[in-house]
């Protein structure tokens, strides 16, 4: 009996012409070496899956699988064709659709456009010429760019130029421009709430910053740099204005306070070039003036906040003396308990720990800083933010640096609006000659002072004669703390409508920024012309680390202020 089994028929390498009217392999098929009958393969990516059915008789039928190489140069999913480009030279010049620069820009633009569309459909006027946001948008926009020119102003082999003066001088030219004026308008009451929340996130930051290892690897040098001239400077010029520009003694001691905070936003970043370059560096002397920077900015703004509860307090002098006194327990107390509580809640275990630790900070200084106005003791207020932003850090530990760099942010945005704030305050038409002369006297003798009493304070240090110096003229710029107090008392005294105290508050204000606008650029100036002749460069290689002179065994540490 014949076999009628069906068998496979497995083809060759070049199969022939079948004569069974069956579909014709295509010539690809030929150049491709076959696999074995029943030959398992696994799929590359760089392949092509083929399976070839031939049915020669309706009971035999034929199956063989084909792996055909993936053409790498085309593909049919691959469009090879080129761009069609209407205009090459354009096109090269101004894709389309835009990218880079110009497709940053584009969208900037209907961002912003977007952004005045919405906040014009809810407040009208408020945005257009005339009205508070409008104006407030433009003094922001105006500060921006004229920190952003200062910043460029470099000579050679000293520090750049602080942005706030070009800040402030923009407001002061927005103000004092007769066309602008009318168009950049600012109700008094923003103005003072945003110069407040400016003030609440400068006294977070400080806070934060303090780290109380400085006191102890610095010893008792920092202690008297960070003290000991800024008690002086505001003694001396209560003493001087009171006589001078008549001002009452309180008012006085206002602007002695005002006065006496050393500017970190000057000193910091000239001592960090000097640091680099290795000067001064062996002696610690980039150290202790960074790390007594805050210390002395913090007993300038506690000492301020006591004197402004007393002046505007009424009733018998002793009366007075203890309110402030009562004041500075408030603050003290106030601000332990909210620095515990904020310390253990938010718990680690929850998400986003560091944006609500941010959020708790800022909203609770803000809260202190205007909440304390609203009650009456307005002195307490910065006090409490000091201590409750500094024990959150403390039991924070390392993780404060995250809520440090979030608060950094705010305060990126209020830095532009507090000092073209101030500058805006300034108005050449009211100013006195008169009492603008005497201002100026008060604040060269008041910086004479301190310049003399800080040579003092650091004449048992173990430094040399010529970076005694140094550090006596490096200790007198001037521009945050004023900037940010300057214009507090003048905006209590318009609340309260009086004009008495308007103008001892428009004295104090006038010299806050002569002495921003005096000792800001001279001092950053001093610092860099004298530095390479007056302290000396590391013998050891190592360049840039901060140790304390007295203390040579410990670790040198450096320590930076975050105002």
């Amino acid at each position: 009996m014949e076999d009628t089994q069906p068998k496979v028929v497995t083809p060759e390498p070049s199969p022939a012409p079948s004569p069974a009217p069956s579909p014709v392999p295509s010539p690809l098929l030929d150049r491709i070496a076959l696999p074995a009958p029943n030959h398992v393969e696994h799929l590359n990516v760089n392949q092509i899956q083929v399976v070839v059915r031939r049915c020669s008789t309706p009971n035999v039928t034929e199956e063989t699988t084909y792996f055909i190489p993936r053409n790498p140069v085309a593909d049919a999913g691959t469009n090879t064709d080129p761009p069609i480009v209407c205009c090459p030279l354009l096109h090269k010049f101004c894709p389309c659709p835009p990218r880079g620069l110009l497709a940053s820009l584009i969208t900037k633009v209907l961002l912003a456009a977007v952004l005045f569309g919405v906040v014009w459909s809810i407040t009208e006027d408020e945005c257009l010429p005339g009205g508070n946001l409008f104006g407030v948008t433009i003094l922001f926009l105006c500060a921006l760019i004229g920190g952003k020119l200062m910043s460029f102003i470099r000579l050679p082999r000293l520090p750049p130029f602080p942005p706030l003066l070009g800040m402030l001088l923009m407001g002061f030219l927005l103000r004092n421009i007769p066309v602008v004026t009318d168009g950049v308008y600012i109700d008094f009451r923003w103005s003072a709430s945003l110069r407040n929340i400016a003030l609440a996130i400068i006294l977070a930051r400080a806070g934060l910053g303090l780290d109380p290892t400085a006191l102890r690897k610095l010893k008792s040098v920092c202690i008297r740099v960070a003290t000991g001239p800024c008690i002086i400077e505001a003694c001396t010029a209560a003493l001087i204005s009171h006589f001078l520009m008549g001002l009452p003694w309180v008012w006085g001691f206002i602007l002695g306070f005002v006065l006496g905070a050393v500017s970190p936003a000057v000193v910091v970043p000239s001592m960090l070039l000097l640091q680099k370059d290795g000067y001064g560096a062996e002696q610690g002397i980039p150290t202790l003036l960074m790390a007594a920077g805050s210390f002395d900015d913090i007993l300038a703004i506690t000492g301020f906040t006591t004197c402004l509860g007393m002046a505007f307090a009424t009733g018998s002098t002793w009366f007075n003396l203890m309110r402030g006194v009562m004041e500075v327990v408030g603050g003290l107390v106030a601000g332990i308990l909210l620095g515990f509580l904020i310390q253990y809640f938010p718990s680690v275990d929850q998400k986003h720990i560091v944006m609500k630790r941010s959020f708790l900070v800022l909203g609770l200084s803000v809260f202190a800083v205007f909440g304390s106005g609203v009650a009456g003791f307005p002195g307490s207020g910065g006090l409490c933010t000091l201590v409750l932003a500094f024990l959150a850090g403390l039991g924070w530990g390392k993780e404060k640096a995250r809520v440090e760099e979030v608060v950094g942010w705010a305060w990126d945005v209020f830095q532009p609006l507090l000092f073209g704030l101030i500058g805006a305050e300034i108005r050449v038409s009211e100013l006195d000659g008169h009492t603008v002369g005497l201002g100026i006297a008060t604040l060269l003798i008041a910086l004479l002072v301190r310049v003399l009493f800080t040579f003092v304070c650091v004449l048992c240090a173990g430094f040399s004669m010529k970076e005694k110096i140094f550090i006596a003229l490096a200790w007198m710029p001037k521009a945050t703390v004023q900037a940010a107090i300057g214009s507090t008392a003048l905006d209590m005294a318009r609340t309260k409508d009086d004009k008495p105290l308007q103008k001892h508050g428009m004295d104090v204000l006038t010299v806050a920024v002569l002495s921003i606008l005096l000792t800001a650029p001279v001092g950053a100036l001093i610092i860099g012309l004298t530095g390479p002749y007056l302290l000396q460069k590391p013998k050891s290689s190592a360049s840039g680390t901060a140790a304390a002179n007295e203390d040579d065994n410990e670790t040198p540490v450096t320590y930076e202020s975050t105002l």
